[in-house]
């Protein structure tokens, strides 16, 4: 159902209701409004109601978490959001910010920096001012229309999220019907090979597509298609010390390789010649 409004609570702002918000400006471009919610609008179908309200009720668009049980495992209104828009799994599985998120919100920051296993002061050190400038210029705000400066910042971070997790979905799924693992000695290597129709960077799904088969750690090596020309691209996985390209830099076929070692780039198209180079690079 379309919604007309996106309202959410006055006051202090954070970064749950915010991003929620921004999500759904992103696909329904309506207004936001920040003030208390009343019966009607809790009622009312086409105004979403997100961190407050004391009720979650999607098929109403009311996403609020404050009612959950203090025990309950850590959700906040950007949960429920992105649960409602069918991104949630993947969002947790992609996502490295978004649990972080989650216990920030529902648990507090000292508790949230004992599960990270890092002190409190810490926290305070990875504050961005950009976080800073957009919380408080959320906050003061009572009403952004589209087309208002802060109201289309907030879409664009909504869509680029929307945007990050469709897109390497697609990747995902297609390094997965087009990868293959070679087993070499004590380790393993990903090759993708060079096909007609590709998502843009397909490359760089890889490490989640090796995370999602349980693979990090015994790949230790990639290979895949050169955005730049039409060649294949080498590196090393997890900078593992098996592989340094700087070892075949002198080849006639290869145009670079990093000094640090770690990636290097081949013309050749040939497969043959590609695990040649691969094996020239193996300390």
């Amino acid at each position: 159902m379309p919604l007309s409004l996106i309202l959410t609570h006055p006051g202090g702002a954070h970064k749950d209701e915010l991003l929620a918000c921004s999500l759904l400006a992103a696909v329904h471009r309506v207004p936001i409004v920040r003030r208390e919610p009343t019966p009607e609008d809790l009622a009312e179908a086409s105004i979403a109601v997100v961190d407050v309200g004391g009720e979650h009720a999607p098929e109403r668009h009311n996403f609020d978490h404050h009612q959950f049980p203090a025990d309950h495992p850590p959700v906040c209104a950007l949960s429920l959001v992105l649960q409602h828009l069918g991104v949630y799994e993947d969002a947790r599985q992609f996502c490295d910010w978004l649990e972080p998120a989650e216990w920030f919100d529902t648990r507090g920051p000292n508790v949230t920096a004992q599960w990270l296993g890092v002190n409190r002061a810490t926290m305070n050190k990875l504050t961005s001012p950009i976080d800073i400038t957009v919380l408080r210029r959320f906050a003061k705000a009572k009403r952004l229309e589209p087309g208002e400066p802060l109201w289309e910042i907030l879409s664009y971070i909504g869509q680029d999220l929307l945007d990050y997790l469709r897109d390497l979905r697609t990747r995902l799924d297609f390094v997965a019907q087009n990868a293959e693992i070679w087993s070499v000695e004590d380790h393993e290597i990903l090759f993708l090979p060079r096909t007609e129709s590709s998502p843009e960077d397909v490359s760089a799904s890889i490490d989640r597509y090796l995370d999602t088969l349980g693979k990090s750690r015994s790949v230790a090596a990639l290979i895949y298609p050169d955005r730049r020309g039409a060649g294949y691209g080498l590196s090393r996985h997890n900078d593992d010390p098996r592989y340094d390209f700087t070892r075949i830099e002198q080849e006639a076929d290869v145009h670079f390789a990093h000094a640090r070692g770690f990636v290097a780039k081949t013309s050749s198209s040939e497969i043959g010649r590609v695990k040649e180079l691969l094996g020239l690079a193996r300390v």
